[in-house]
């Protein structure tokens, strides 16, 4: 029996919006980042497929991206118009019904997001086909999700489809872009097992390292890594979790709950480094009270404020401070906020300052 699960990811999101709405840069490479003008400090938030041929990739610096492809379109990057083509995808997802049984939409982020029947809907699966009695075929139900989300939007996406949660969304790059891709219990060693940890969605380079040094290489050998041995490393909450990836488990209901936000923050790069003290201390209160300003439209004060400094070298520094009773007020939060500043040793001009306000948690919490 499955319920099966549907990872939907927008291919080249921003990438596409921007296309979508000047129609003459199709096919063209497109490179969105920053202010858009790749002789500015920035980095790269996505490049369309064509820009990537040329080797240009999220989060690399937009003067990097130039060198690579000097023929590319540098456009900056447009909050609202994503956010309202996000909105638009997921209306889309919420509407869709699986032979008449409605659906549930969990939303990971502006581009992605889990799709799967809700609870109550018949799910009985074929044990020789694989698919659902009355005709529940996944592949033909991924196949209308991309139809019906280009003709809604114009906007292209690739499915992944899974037993869980992790199965679906690691399918999904198999499928990429326009296509889908479907992993399972049946198909996971086969598929997964020679693949290297870091395959694993929640597994990054320093997990893969750590791994590697106790001998764990490959999915299959996280699957069959002595427990003892992870906890020593990990931890004893950490270690059967990595286990449990390792062997493909993951949610096997979708959670249509809304996310809700935990922080608020602002940070800014700057054109020239800052070396002066009441230069550096005045972005401070500016990024607080953008910050401030975000968490007033939650409707939630701010419990801990966190400063972030990353000077010339790329050296990041972090210094936080629990409020002694949650407050909302800007002029507060920002002198908090600059307070911090004497708390970091600072010895070269700084590149990057940022403030995050972490909110009282929502009734009924998160």
């Amino acid at each position: 029996m499955s319920r099966w699960v549907f990872h939907v990811d927008l291919d080249e999101f921003l990438a596409a919006v921007e296309v979508r709405r000047r129609p003459d840069l199709a096919g063209r490479p497109v490179v969105v980042g920053g202010r858009g003008d790749p002789t500015e400090r920035g980095v790269v938030a996505t490049a369309s497929y064509a820009a990537r041929a040329f080797g240009v990739g999220s989060g690399m610096p937009l003067r990097v991206a130039v060198r690579k492809c000097p023929g590319a379109v540098f456009l900056p990057v447009d909050k609202p118009a994503y956010d309202e083509a996000s909105a638009e995808v997921m209306a889309v997802l919420r509407a869709l019904r699986w032979d008449g049984d409605p659906v549930d939409v969990q939303v990971l982020g502006w581009d992605e997001a889990f799709v799967g029947l809700a609870p109550g809907a018949d799910t009985d699966a074929d044990a020789d086909t694989g698919a659902h009695a009355h005709g529940r075929d996944p592949q033909v139900f991924a196949a209308r999700i991309r139809a019906e989300v280009l003709a809604a939007t114009g906007l292209h996406c690739s499915v992944g489809i899974g037993d869980n949660t992790l199965q679906a969304k690691i399918a999904t790059d198999f499928g990429k872009p326009r296509g889908t891709h479907r992993i399972g219990d049946d198909s996971w060693v086969a598929q997964m097992g020679h693949r290297s940890p870091r395959a694993l969605w929640g597994i990054g380079a320093k997990t893969e390292r750590r791994l590697a040094e106790v001998g764990v290489t490959t999915v299959s050998g996280l699957a069959g890594a002595d427990p003892e041995v992870l906890d020593a490393v990990f931890g004893p909450s950490t270690g059967p979790w990595l286990r449990s990836l390792g062997r493909g488990r993951g949610a096997t209901r979708v959670d249509p709950t809304p996310w809700v936000a935990r922080a608020h923050g602002r940070e800014e790069t700057f054109q020239e480094d800052l070396d002066d003290d009441a230069e550096i201390a005045e972005a401070v209160r500016r990024l607080a009270r953008r910050a401030a300003a975000d968490i007033a439209a939650d409707g939630r004060p701010a419990t801990r404020v966190v400063i972030k400094v990353r000077n010339r070298s790329f050296a990041t520094i972090t210094r936080s401070r629990t409020l002694p009773a949650p407050s909302g007020e800007p002029e507060v939060l920002a002198e908090v906020a600059v307070g911090l500043l004497a708390r970091v040793e600072r010895d070269r001009p700084v590149r990057l300052l940022g403030v995050r306000l972490e909110m009282a948690a929502p009734e009924g919490g998160y």
